[in-house]
C-alpha cells in the first residue's frame, strides 16, 4: 500500500488558463498519483523513480478560473491527504479570473531565502522563530486571511554543507564522518534527509500545500561559496567526494525544485522530463543529465519565467550559469545573458511590474560592492600575481561573489534594469529581489545622465529579504550598518583606488534598513501601484507569530 512521503506542495498555477495546476508529492512506492478538487477538476499521474524513490508531478486540469477549491491528494485510489483529524484548514488551489478584469485584484508576492530548518531543540530555537512556520499560523488561524498568490524561495532551501544534529546522526548510520565530506551531505539518499526535514514540518508541510512557490538555489543546496571562481572549482574537483555531491546536488534540485517551477507545457516539452518518466528507474538518465549540465553550463537552463496578470517574473540562476575565467569572468554566460535580455525586453506595454529574482543582490552596501569590485580585480592579476594569491585567499574567507565580483556583468545588469525601465511604454516598477546576506534592506539607484541617457520613468529598487529562518552575527551585522555609512563609502572608494577599477556606473543609497531577523517581504502589485510589506516571526506563549515592522508604498501613485 502506497504512503505518502512528502507533501503534497502546489508548485504551478497558471495565470493564462485559470484552470491548470500542479500539485507535487512523493511516495513510499510506485503507484498512480490523483489529485481531486472539490469542484471536479482533477489530474493523475504514475510516480516516476530516481535513486529508489518514488515522485509524482499531477497537473490538475479542469479548474475553475477566479475561484478556491480545496483538493485532496489520493494514491493507488486511496485518500492520503488531509490525514484524519488534520489541524490544518483544507489545502487548497486558488486560481485568477480569466480574462483579467479591469478592476482585477492585486497581485501579492512574497519572498525570502536561506532556512535552515533544523528543529527547535527541546522546545527552544535558538535562531529564533521560523518566519514560514509564522506565516502558515497566520493563514491557518483565519482561512478568510489574505494569502500570497506566490511564495518565492530565494535560494538555501536546504543546507548541504551545514546539517542539524538530527541529519548528522542519520548520516552517521550510513557512513564514518572521520572522512570528507564528514557531516555534510555525500549523496542523493543524503539530499532527501535535507527535504524530509525541511518539508515535514507540519506548518510549512500545510503552508506548502495551499500556497504556489517558485524555487532558486544558490550556494548552500550545494556547499558554501559554489563556484566562487575558477581555483576553487578545481580545488573541488581535486576531492574524491566533489563529482557525486554536485551531481546529487544537480539531481535533487531537480526532482524536488526545479520541475515544480514549470508550467505543464514546458512540461511536456521537457526531453528529460519524458525520458525519466518513460524509464522504469529514471537514476541513470537524471544521472547523467546532472553531470552533463555540471560539466557544461549550456546543456541545462535552471532560469525561468513566470506571469502573474501584469506581473512578469524572470527567475534567474546565479549559481550554476557562471564563466570562472579570470579573464572573462561573468555572472551569466552568454547564452544566458541573451535570455535574461530577451524576457526582460519581450511585449513593451505588456507589463505593469518586472521582477527580476536572483539570489545574489544587485545593490550591495557600498563598501561591499568597493571591496567585492577591487577583489575582483586582484584576483584578475590587475595588481600582479603576488596580489592575486592574495585576493583568492580573500574572495573566499569573505564570501566576496555577488553581482559586484562580476564587474562586467554588474554593468550589464544595471544597464539593462535601465533599458526595460525606459520609454513610454515602462512598467511602474522593475525590481530586483534577492536573499542570501542574512538581512533585508532597500536600495535605490541614483542614476546620472550618462551618453544621453535619462533617469528610466520605472522606479527601479533593489529588495532584499533573508533568513527566513537563520542567524546572522554581531559582528557582520555591525559591517553591513558601518557599509553604508559616509565612513565605510570612503573605505570602499579606499579599495576601489588601490584596485585600480572605476567607479560604478550610478550610485545608489540604502533606502529602508537594514532589518535583522527571521522575515519575509511582501510585494502587493495592483494596477500600476505597488507597496510593500516587511514582517518578521516573533516567539509568543501560542507559537510563532508574525509582526509587521515595514508598509510603504514604492509607486507616488500610491
Amino acid at each position: 500500500m502506497a504512503g505518502l512521503r512528502l507533501g503534497p506542495l502546489l508548485r504551478y498555477v497558471d495565470w493564462e488558463s485559470g484552470s491548470r495546476a500542479t500539485v507535487w508529492v512523493e511516495a513510499t512506492r510506485p503507484c498512480t498519483a490523483e489529485v481531486r478538487c472539490a469542484d471536479g477538476a482533477a489530474g493523475t499521474s504514475p510516480t516516476f523513480a530516481v535513486e529508489g524513490h518514488h515522485y509524482a508531478l499531477v497537473v490538475v486540469t479542469g479548474l475553475t478560473p477566479g475561484s478556491t477549491t480545496p483538493y485532496e491528494v489520493l494514491l493507488d485510489g486511496r485518500r492520503v491527504w488531509p490525514p484524519e483529524d488534520h489541524p490544518f484548514p483544507p489545502s487548497s488551489i486558488t486560481t485568477p479570473a480569466v480574462p483579467q478584469p479591469e478592476e482585477a485584484g492585486p497581485v501579492r508576492v512574497a519572498f525570502g531565502s536561506c532556512r535552515w530548518a533544523a528543529p527547535p531543540a527541546h522546545g527552544h530555537d535558538a535562531i529564533g522563530p521560523d518566519a514560514l512556520d509564522a506565516l502558515a499560523t497566520r493563514l491557518a488561524a483565519d482561512p478568510e486571511a489574505v494569502r500570497p498568490d506566490v511564495l518565492l524561495l530565494l535560494g538555501d532551501q536546504v543546507y548541504a554543507d551545514e546539517t542539524s544534529p538530527a541529519t548528522e546522526r542519520r548520516l552517521a548510520a550510513r557512513r564514518d564522518l572521520s572522512e570528507a565530506p564528514g557531516a555534510e551531505v555525500a549523496d542523493y539518499e543524503e539530499y532527501t534527509h535535507l527535504y524530509d526535514e525541511s518539508w515535514r514540518d507540519p506548518d510549512v508541510r500545510w503552508l506548502l500545500s495551499t500556497v504556489p512557490s517558485c524555487m532558486i538555489f544558490d550556494d548552500h543546496d550545494v556547499i558554501d561559496d559554489w563556484n566562487t571562481s575558477a581555483a576553487w572549482l578545481r580545488d573541488m574537483r581535486g576531492t574524491p567526494w566533489w563529482h557525486e555531491r554536485i551531481v546529487s546536488g544537480l539531481m535533487s534540485y531537480w526532482v524536488y525544485q526545479h520541475l515544480g517551477n514549470l508550467s505543464p507545457d514546458a512540461l511536456e516539452a521537457d526531453p528529460v522530463y519524458a525520458a525519466v518518466r518513460a524509464a522504469p528507474d529514471g537514476t541513470e538518465t537524471l544521472r547523467g543529465h546532472a553531470a552533463a549540465a555540471d560539466a557544461d553550463p549550456s546543456r541545462a537552463r535552471w532560469s525561468y519565467r513566470r506571469v502573474f496578470g501584469r506581473v512578469r517574473l524572470l527567475m534567474v540562476d546565479t549559481r550554476a550559469a557562471r564563466t570562472l575565467d579570470e579573464q572573462q569572468r561573468s555572472m551569466l554566460r552568454d547564452g544566458e545573458a541573451k535570455w535574461l535580455r530577451e524576457e526582460m525586453l519581450a511585449d513593451p506595454g505588456a507589463v505593469d511590474h518586472l521582477l527580476i529574482g536572483t539570489s545574489l543582490p544587485w545593490l550591495l552596501p557600498p563598501l561591499i560592492h568597493d571591496a567585492e569590485t577591487w577583489n575582483a580585480a586582484l584576483c584578475r592579476g590587475d595588481r600582479g600575481e603576488r596580489w592575486a594569491r592574495f585576493g583568492e585567499k580573500v574572495r573566499r574567507a569573505g564570501d566576496l561573489e555577488h553581482w559586484a565580483a562580476f564587474p562586467e556583468s554588474f554593468r550589464r545588469l544595471t544597464d539593462l534594469l535601465r533599458e526595460a525601465g525606459s520609454g513610454p511604454d515602462a512598467p511602474a516598477t522593475v525590481c530586483v529581489l534577492s536573499g542570501d546576506v542574512h538581512h533585508a534592506y532597500i536600495a535605490e539607484p541614483r542614476w546620472s545622465d550618462s551618453a544621453g541617457e535619462s533617469a528610466p520613468a520605472a522606479h527601479v529598487l533593489q529588495l532584499t529579504c533573508s533568513p527566513v529562518h537563520n542567524s546572522i552575527p554581531g559582528y557582520i551585522r555591525t559591517g553591513f550598518r558601518f557599509g553604508w555609512s559616509r565612513a565605510g563609502r570612503w573605505l570602499g572608494r579606499a579599495l576601489a583606488r588601490h584596485g585600480r577599477v572605476g567607479s560604478p556606473p550610478m550610485d545608489w543609497r540604502k533606502a529602508g534598513g537594514p532589518w535583522f531577523g527571521n522575515q519575509l517581504m511582501t510585494l502587493t502589485l495592483h494596477g500600476r501601484k505597488a507597496a510593500l510589506t516587511l514582517v518578521q516571526a516573533r516567539a509568543e506563549p501560542t507559537g510563532a507569530q508574525l509582526e509587521t515592522v515595514l508598509e510603504r508604498s514604492l509607486t507616488s501613485n500610491g
